[in-house]
């Protein structure tokens, strides 16, 4: 458990932290990338212009996962962009809000506003209608703030894409987006309890695209509990490795660890 040793600057009964436990705190909030622990390389996870894929049945967590990717990236004030082609902006914010306050709470840090402002510029909300998105308008409006030196990703995430077989075509636009930019691009993806794994693991209405991957990651709900498992881009064997989803609080917990207690401890 974080202990902050208040350094303690009193005005009119208002306690001010000073620099160095802002960065003690940030330090501290740092927690390693979880998905580190299912054998992938480092902690980006994926390589500049990768793809990264995270699969789930509607409801299981998979934008609260990518938030808390994003959330780590936004730590290491790596700038992140999230592309919402269904929910409004407001609503994306509040995710990060709440999961970056719940991260918080379990190092026993209750007032995070001043941590959330230093590393909300790090973060780009974008909404999209589904049938109004495509890699040009994508590009088009990024151009725009990179020209402006407003924001220039590292991370992209992009929730709500739809993978039918129209999708490949964007996809190929968009990793080329990618790797002139040097971005690595996640997406949320719905699967469909009817639809039987396939033996790779992988549904069959997404293997048509699966190539374009460099990591897939899947989200299965046995019981009360939501696994996290690799399916694809670990670098060493993983079947031992294990994370579970909190599903009170949808924060990355490691099995191993007591109950109630998430990976960020």
């Amino acid at each position: 458990m974080l202990t902050i040793n208040v350094a303690l600057k009193r005005e009119r009964n208002v306690i001010h932290l000073t620099y160095k436990d802002i960065i003690m705190i940030k330090k501290e909030m740092i927690y390693r990338n979880p998905l580190v622990k299912l054998g992938y390389d480092n902690e980006d996870i994926l390589p500049a212009g990768g793809f990264g894929a995270v699969l789930a049945h509607a409801g299981v967590g998979k934008t609260a996962l990518l938030v808390q990717l994003a959330l780590n990236m936004m730590l290491r004030e790596q700038p992140v962009l999230h592309v919402s082609l269904h929910d409004a902006v407001s609503k994306v914010d509040l995710w990060y809000q709440e999961i970056f306050h719940d991260i918080a709470e379990k190092f026993g840090i209750t007032d995070t506003n001043d941590n959330w402002d230093k590393i909300q510029p790090y973060r780009f909300i974008m909404a999209f209608k589904v049938e109004g998105f495509s890699a040009p308008k994508l590009e088009e409006r990024m151009t725009d703030l990179m020209e402006q030196n407003i924001f220039k990703p590292n991370m992209v995430i992009i929730d709500g894409f739809r993978f039918d077989d129209a999708g490949r075509g964007q996809l190929v636009q968009l990793k080329k987006l990618a790797n002139k930019y040097s971005m690595r691009l996640w997406f949320t993806i719905h699967t469909h309890r009817h639809e039987p794994p396939q033996e790779n693991g992988l549904p069959l209405s997404f293997l048509h695209v699966a190539d374009l991957f460099d990591v897939i990651v899947q989200l299965a709900t046995k019981g009360e509990e939501v696994h996290i498992t690799s399916l694809k881009g670990s670098s060493v064997d993983s079947s031992k490795k294990d994370l579970l989803l909190d599903p009170a609080t949808m924060l990355i917990k490691d099995r191993n660890f007591k109950k109630g207690r998430t990976i960020a401890e």
